[in-house]
C-alpha cells in the first residue's frame, strides 16, 4: 500500500491554473486534501517542495506499444498514462492485466484503440501484424463491434493514401470512414482518425470524427479551418514531434543532449531520437503545422499533447517534453501546453480519476524544479514522480543504465574476430571462428508459431564446398513474425560483443526469389532491431551492408545477426555463405 505523503510549500498546477505555496496530502494512492494541514497523518513522509512545482502526471495522447518496456520508459519521464493509437490487442490485454498487479506500479497506465480500422493493403498493414480490414460501409458496425470485443477503448481509423510522403496506398473511402465513425458513436466510443493532409483532415471532421490523430504539413488552410473544427466539436492531437522529424529535422536531438534527461535514456532511445524519416518526398513544411495550431487555439479547439512514440525521432516518455516545447513555440501558453498533457486529454477521453491535482483523484503526480508556467523546459527537471501515490524509483533505473554504459565502453573485441570471418561452411559444419555461434530464432520466443530449420549443404558460393540452407514457414499467428538463423558474436547467446573496428557485414545468398531480412541486434536496438532487406534469387549474389545502413549502429554492442524470412506468411528456403564482418 502507498505511504501517506505530505508535499508542503508547493507551487501547484492543478490542470488549469497555478496555486501558490500550498500543501497536498496523499493517502492510499489518492489525493486526500489540498491546503488543509489539519489532516496530516502522523506517519506521513513530508516533502518540502519550496521552489518546485507539483503537476498532474502527464498523459501522452498518441503512442504505440510495440515493446513491453515502453510503459516503463514512459513512467520514468513523468508520463503516467499513455493513450495507444494502434497496437496488437493481445499485448495490450496482457499489459492491462499487469496493471492490476503490483508490477503495475512500475509502468504507465494504458488505454488503447487496439486494432486499427484500415483498408486492405492500407497504412497499418505493412508492419507484419496480420489484422482484419474493411472494404465498404456495410461492414462498419460489425467491424467496430469486433474491435470492442477485443478490448478497444476507442476506435482509430486510417484515412491516408500516402501521397503526402511519396507513397500511393489504398485507404478507406470517405463513405466507409463515415460509417465507421457512426458505428463507433452508436457504441459510445470516440472515433479518432489518422490523416496527414489538409483535405483528409477536412473530410474526417466533416463526417463527424471526434478527433484528428495528427496535423498536416501540405497546405495552410484559411482561417475558417479552425472554426470548422470547433463547430464540429472535434479535438486535435498535433504530434508536432513526429511531423518535425518527417519534414525538417530529428525532433529528439535536443533531448539527447539535455543533461536533465540524458542519464535516463537507453541506447535505443538515443538512436531513435536522432533519426529522421527516410521519405523521399514529403509535401509541405513544418511551419504549416505551427500555423494550424495557432488557428485551432484561436478557435478554441481542444489541443492534446501526443508524440506518436516510438516513431522516428521520438521515444516513449521523454518525447512529451519536446512536444510541450513545440506546442509553446506554436503559440500555446505554457499553462495551455501543460493542460494539453493533463486535464484536456483526461476530459476528452473520460479519464475522470486523473489529469488534475484535485481531492479524490489518483495521486499520479510529477514534482519538478522551478516554474513551468513561465518556462516550459522546466518539466524536464524532474524531482520525483508518483503513480497512485507510489514513488517511481528513477535512481535505480539510472544506475542500471550507467552500469550498462560502463561495460560497453570497456569491452574488447571477441577473440578470433580479427579477420572478420564468421563462417564459410567449408568443413560441412556450423563452425564459427568466434562467438557463441549459430542457432535457430523464431517468433516462438513471444508465443508465435513460425518455424525454421537449418543444415549445412554441399554447395557454396563461388564453387565452395558448403553453405547454410535455412528453411521454414512464417505463420500469421503472431504480429511481426520471424523465423531464421541467428549468429551470436558474444561468448553466450545475446551477450554483447564489440565489433566496432569493423564497418559492416557481408555474405552471399541465393534462394526462392523472396525478400529476406538481416537484423542487427544491439543493446541500443534490442526491442526494435535494425533491419535491411535483400532478395535471394536463383543465383548466388554477394551482399554487403555498412553499419550506417542499419541506422544508429556502430558495432560496439552487437548481440546478434539474424537472417530471417520477412513477416509475409508462407514457406521459405534460402542459403547463405561466407558470412563475415568487413
Amino acid at each position: 500500500m502507498a505511504q501517506s505523503i505530505v508535499i508542503q510549500h508547493a507551487r501547484i498546477f492543478d490542470g488549469s491554473t497555478i496555486i501558490s505555496d500550498s500543501t497536498v496530502i496523499v493517502q492510499n494512492g489518492i489525493i486526500a486534501a489540498i491546503g488543509d494541514k489539519s489532516v496530516i497523518p502522523a506517519d506521513a513522509q513530508v516533502i518540502d517542495a519550496t521552489g518546485k512545482t507539483l503537476l498532474p502526471g502527464f498523459i501522452d495522447a498518441h503512442t504505440h506499444i510495440v515493446f513491453r518496456d515502453a510503459l516503463r520508459e514512459a513512467l520514468i519521464f513523468g508520463v503516467t498514462t499513455e493513450l495507444d493509437m494502434f497496437s496488437d490487442y493481445r499485448l495490450v490485454a496482457e499489459l492491462k492485466e499487469q496493471q492490476t498487479t503490483s508490477e503495475g506500479e512500475d509502468i504507465a497506465d494504458l488505454r488503447s484503440a487496439g486494432t486499427i480500422v484500415t483498408a486492405p493493403g492500407g497504412h497499418g498493414t505493412e508492419y507484419g501484424l496480420t489484422i482484419p480490414t474493411i472494404t465498404n460501409p456495410d461492414q462498419a458496425q460489425a467491424f467496430v463491434d469486433a474491435r470492442i470485443v477485443e478490448g478497444s477503448d476507442y476506435i482509430k481509423l486510417l484515412y491516408d493514401n500516402g501521397r503526402s510522403y511519396g507513397k500511393d496506398q489504398p485507404t478507406l473511402s470517405k463513405a466507409t470512414m463515415a460509417a465507421v465513425v457512426e458505428a463507433a458513436h452508436k457504441r459510445g466510443k470516440l472515433a479518432i482518425v489518422h490523416t496527414l493532409t489538409f483535405q483528409e483532415a477536412h473530410d474526417a471532421i466533416e463526417v463527424g470524427a471526434d478527433g484528428l490523430g495528427h496535423l498536416f504539413t501540405d497546405h495552410v488552410p484559411d482561417s475558417t479551418f479552425g472554426r470548422f473544427v470547433a463547430e464540429h466539436h472535434a479535438f486535435v492531437i498535433p504530434t508536432l514531434t513526429v511531423l518535425e522529424s518527417a519534414v525538417e529535422k530529428p525532433s529528439g536531438t535536443s533531448l539527447v543532449t539535455d543533461s536533465r534527461l540524458a542519464p535516463y535514456l537507453t541506447p535505443s532511445d538515443i538512436a531513435n531520437l536522432q533519426k529522421i524519416f527516410p521519405f523521399e518526398s514529403v509535401q509541405g513544411t513544418y511551419s504549416t503545422a505551427e500555423e494550424v495550431v495557432r488557428q485551432l487555439k484561436a478557435a478554441g479547439v481542444p489541443i492534446l499533447a501526443g508524440t506518436d512514440a516510438p516513431n522516428t525521432g521520438t521515444s516513449h516518455g521523454v518525447s512529451i517534453h519536446r512536444e510541450l516545447e513545440l506546442l509553446v513555440q506554436a503559440g500555446l501558453t505554457p499553462l495551455e501546453a501543460l493542460a494539453s498533457a493533463t486535464s484536456v486529454p483526461a476530459r476528452i477521453f473520460g479519464l475522470t480519476d486523473r489529469g488534475r491535482v484535485a481531492v479524490g483523484l489518483r495521486a499520479d503526480l510529477l514534482l519538478v524544479q522551478g516554474d513551468p508556467s513561465t518556462d516550459i523546459l522546466v518539466t524536464r527537471d524532474i524531482e520525483r514522480i508518483w503513480k497512485c501515490g507510489v514513488q517511481v524509483d528513477r535512481q535505480s533505473y539510472r544506475e542500471q543504465l550507467e552500469q550498462q554504459r560502463r561495460v560497453a565502453t570497456t569491452r574488447s573485441a571477441p577473440a578470433g574476430s580479427e579477420s572478420g570471418l564468421v563462417s564459410d561452411f567449408e568443413d560441412g559444419t556450423l563452425h564459427s571462428t568466434f562467438g557463441y555461434g549459430w542457432d535457430i530464432s523464431t517468433d516462438g520466443l513471444r508465443g508465435g508459431t513460425s518455424t525454421a530449420r537449418y543444415e549445412v549443404v554441399p554447395e557454396g558460393a563461388n564453387g565452395g564446398k558448403g553453405s547454410l540452407l535455412i528453411t521454414g514457414e512464417i505463420t500469421a499467428a503472431f504480429p511481426y513474425a520471424w523465423a531464421g538463423a541467428i549468429f551470436c558474436p558474444g561468448s553466450a547467446p545475446f551477450a554483447p560483443a564489440n565489433l566496432s573496428e569493423k564497418k559492416g557485414i557481408s555474405f552471399w545468398a541465393k534462394g526462392d526469389g523472396k525478400t529476406y531480412l538481416v537484423m542487427l541486434f544491439s543493446q541500443g536496438t534490442l526491442t526494435t532491431p535494425a533491419t535491411v532487406s535483400f532478395n535471394a534469387g536463383a543465383e548466388w549474389q554477394h551482399f554487403s551492408f555498412h553499419y550506417t545502413q542499419f541506422g544508429a549502429i556502430d558495432g560496439h554492442d552487437l548481440l546478434g545477426v539474424l537472417f530471417t524470412a520477412s513477416p509475409t506468411p508462407g514457406t521459405f528456403a534460402f542459403q547463405i555463405d561466407d558470412v563475415r564482418f568487413i
